[in-house]
């Protein structure tokens, strides 16, 4: 497997060996953001028990709310891939976009213009300084993968999305990929 350089819009992958990260054990990250001074990614595949209309009461529908990462969870974030509908967006890449007026997603949701399948809320997001990544990608905490599912990893399922890259990687990665999450209790 080639080494990637981590870029904007790429997939981290938590290794096997974080075994115990409450936050990054079995984890797939987008970064929304990669630069010289740190990085900014979202988990996309931890979801929280609550939906959105319980955190915000003026929503009418409920949509899932992912753990994004374990900095300012008191915040929410999201991603999405109708820029055309929700103004100020910044795109990451591949079609997937990063917040923009939450008064107009709020007004998309309760009147059903936006879809669960267009848009992904996360409490928190995971963030890196300057080179932590860099660090944590040399003591191999991390793999670094492609977004071949571009704005489709919205939709990616939660429950098998670790597991799917395992299976994608092979070799000893596969061994992983039917292991239990935590092999204490096997």
């Amino acid at each position: 497997m080639i080494a990637l350089k981590p870029q904007k819009g790429h997939l981290l992958i938590a290794e096997p060996s974080i075994i115990g990260d409450v936050s990054f054990n079995r984890s797939v990250v987008l970064l929304a953001e990669h630069n010289d001074e740190g990085s900014i990614g979202f988990i996309l595949n931890k979801p929280l028990t609550f939906r959105l209309n319980e955190l915000i009461p003026e929503i009418s529908r409920s949509f899932k709310i992912y753990n994004g990462g374990p900095v300012e969870q008191d915040n929410l974030y999201f991603i999405h891939k109708v820029p055309q509908l929700i103004t100020n967006s910044i795109e990451i890449s591949h079609g997937i976009y990063w917040g923009g007026d939450f008064e107009v997603i709020a007004n998309l949701i309760n009147n059903g213009g936006i879809k669960s399948s267009d848009i992904k809320f996360f409490l928190g997001y995971s963030g890196w300084d300057t080179l932590q990544l860099e660090k944590e990608l040399q003591s191999n905490s991390w793999i670094v993968s492609e977004n071949t599912y571009k704005s489709n990893v919205i939709r990616k399922s939660a429950s098998s999305f670790w597991k799917e890259k395992m299976v994608e990687f092979g070799g000893d990665y596969l061994l992983w990929s039917n292991a239990p999450e935590n092999p204490n209790l096997n």
